[in-house]
């Protein structure tokens, strides 16, 4: 009889302990539902470290051969002044140029003065930004040769890059994640809970825009990580 009463504490006992059990699974369970996700912003500025400029120019005539000589000539004038004012031959390439016969276009007026319109352009490619800069605000000394170096095609604009983006990631999604965990922390604090470990996150994409318009030389970097968090009571 004794021994039965033994059993019988033991299995209550072990019956009561399992109901303890779960009930904590089942609290756990829930309270893997309670999930925060937040986003974290980190933007910066930087200089740009590559620059591509092309030099294009106009030039017209009816004699060919005339009109490459010219051509020739003005390149060589155009690299001379980029030669002397420090940047490399491996910086500078030349493209062939475009030439059209105005009395072979299909809807071109008939009358014009000049049967040949050419197209020339220099390129060039470097990462002293500041140098170039300097260079295209010195482009009056081209002018005083008779060269004019004219704008307004799509086709040559000036280009401003940024390379470095693989050393600044590594601060970049460091800020983002702390900005995130912030307002994490904020969110679990305005809902009497307090912030638990992280479920999932994912970085984004990293963007690199002008900062403005006027400034395309100076680059804006932008990342947002999204952060999943779980919430406890």
């Amino acid at each position: 009889m004794k021994n039965w009463r033994i059993e019988a504490i033991i299995i209550a006992i072990g019956i009561i302990m399992l109901g303890v059990m779960i009930r904590n699974g089942i609290n756990d369970f829930r309270e893997k539902d309670r999930v925060v996700t937040v986003k974290g912003l980190a933007e910066m500025e930087v200089p740009a470290d590559k620059v591509v400029w092309p030099l294009m120019y106009k030039d017209i005539g009816n004699d060919p051969a005339v009109l490459y000589a010219n051509l020739e000539q003005k390149n060589k004038a155009i690299v001379q002044f980029l030669k002397s004012n420090g940047i490399g031959d491996d910086e500078i390439s030349i493209a062939p140029p475009e030439v059209i016969d105005m009395q072979a276009e299909r809807y071109a007026d008939r009358n014009v003065n000049y049967r040949y319109n050419a197209t020339s352009v220099i390129t060039v490619t470097s990462k002293n930004v500041d140098k170039v800069r300097k260079l295209m605000a010195e482009q009056a000394e081209l002018m005083k040769q008779g060269i004019t170096i004219t704008g307004g095609d799509y086709r040559y604009n000036v280009v401003y890059e940024f390379t470095g983006l693989n050393e600044v990631k590594p601060q970049m999604i460091e800020k983002a994640t702390k900005n995130a965990r912030a307002a994490a922390e904020k969110f679990a604090k305005d809902s009497d809970s307090k912030l638990g470990k992280i479920r999932n996150a994912s970085q984004g994409q990293f963007t690199i825009t002008d900062r403005d318009a006027n400034t395309p030389y100076i680059k804006s970097i932008r990342v947002v990580t999204t952060v999943n968090y779980y919430l406890r009571k």
